[in-house]
């Protein structure tokens, strides 16, 4: 299969495909005689786990642990689930500074709805050099 029919069934660019075979997580195919690269049909699999993994947040790096984990890696699990549990950690940490990001904006907004006089935008305050509005 050429680089332009897995690409289009992975739902990638060809640029793309070449990048995960630059990083290695895509064998080299051998080419055709015409020079032409010719991939296994196994490819586009490869791809579209790359892309899920992806997804959900993993690194290129700990996408090719994942792919040689399950190339045969270890028989247990454990290898793969403490990737998806430092995933997970990272997640937790990012949706805590979300929630405290969203919280300060929800008090931001609430000074909004106080009569003009009581208003004490901290957000227009620190626009202005000397702090007053």
């Amino acid at each position: 299969m050429r680089s332009s029919e897995v690409a289009a069934r992975a739902g990638v660019n060809v640029q793309t495909l070449r990048y995960y075979e630059r990083r290695g997580l895509v064998e080299e195919p051998p080419r055709s005689p015409s020079g032409y690269r010719a991939y296994p049909a196994g490819a586009v699999r490869t791809v579209r786990f790359v892309k899920r993994a992806q997804e959900l947040g993993f690194t290129l790096a700990e996408v090719l642990e994942l792919l040689n984990l399950a190339a045969g890696g270890p028989e247990d699990c454990e290898p793969a689930r403490a990737l998806a549990q430092s995933r997970m950690d990272e997640l937790d940490r990012r949706i805590s500074d979300l929630r405290r990001m969203r919280d300060s904006l929800a008090d931001l907004a609430a000074t909004c709805d106080l009569p003009r006089a009581d208003r004490r935008c901290p957000l227009l305050l620190s626009l202005h050099e000397d702090g007053e509005i």
